[in-house]
């Protein structure tokens, strides 16, 4: 089903909020993993805002579809959208990553309401997104598990073997994306570590894939819907993002994979992002 209008109207004005708060957040913490925040944010606001099946007033609640981010050092951007989905008051944030703070670079699912996996260690996400979905189907639920991954991510040997393991128990409960901005911290992918033909790849791990802007909210709405209906495997969303989108002084540069802001900067930013009109 396509997207309204007015969902589209909303999931614009949502996206640029939670980009907002993400600076907001990073000049807290007194920096962050800000770049590849704002690549995935559209991704994140379609899934919180329309697709998964969630309920924040009872986030361990059994019947709800799982979110695992294996790219984990976003945890700064995953956290502002927790925040304004409303599993804790946004309010704790202005502690993120301070000592005693419940909030860590990398998100602890044993303390942070809505986070159904500890990540952070690139290539551990999928795997636990694997495990969770075979658990799914061995207790007979419909649910499923969304994981998001960084293309940077896909250089570890455990994303395939991950890849490999859903494929062969054709686990059709598993919806991955991968975050396919081009950039990791050291430059730029194909430089660092080529990962084409990456369609190609999961193709021949067996998986149905699906590659798409991931800044275009109708196509991930179209490319989710297609997801859920497929009935052969596991299916990924190769999504192309911009690393830093919305911020004109932070797009497609490697440098701001991590990095602080200055009162100045945190306003321009914002200016750049606007309000999603």
């Amino acid at each position: 089903m396509a997207l309204t209008d007015a969902e589209r109207s909303l999931f614009r004005k949502q996206a640029a909020k939670i980009r907002r708060d993400i600076v907001d957040v990073t000049g807290w913490a007194g920096g962050s993993h800000i770049g590849g925040s704002l690549s995935m944010t559209d991704i994140l606001t379609v899934l919180y805002w329309k697709y998964l099946r969630i309920d924040p007033a009872n986030p361990d609640w059994d019947d709800r579809d799982r979110f695992v981010l294996s790219k984990g050092h976003g945890g700064v951007g995953h956290a502002v959208v927790l925040a304004n989905r409303g599993y804790f008051d946004a309010a704790l944030l202005k502690d993120f990553n301070h000592f005693g703070s419940s909030f860590g670079m990398h998100l602890d699912s044993t303390k942070v309401r809505g986070v159904d996996a500890s990540t952070g260690s690139m290539g551990h996400g999928l795997p636990q997104a694997v495990g969770m979905a075979l658990g799914l189907r061995v207790r007979k639920k419909p649910q499923f598990v969304y994981c998001l991954c960084g293309d940077g991510e896909c250089n570890e040997g455990s994303i395939w073997e991950a890849a490999m393991a859903a494929s062969h128990y054709k686990l059709t409960n598993l919806i991955g994306f991968v975050d396919r901005n081009h950039l990791m911290i050291d430059g730029r992918t194909e430089d660092i570590m080529s990962l084409e033909p990456f369609v190609k790849k999961w193709e021949a791990f067996g998986w149905k894939v699906s590659e798409i802007d991931g800044h275009d909210l109708d196509q991930l709405a179209g490319a989710i819907e297609a997801a859920q209906a497929y009935k052969d495997g596991p299916f990924m969303i190769v999504a192309t993002t911009v690393k830093g989108k919305g911020i004109d002084f932070m797009e497609n540069e490697a440098a701001w994979h991590y990095g602080g802001l200055s009162a100045d900067l945190i306003e321009k930013a914002k200016a750049s992002i606007g309000n999603g009109e």
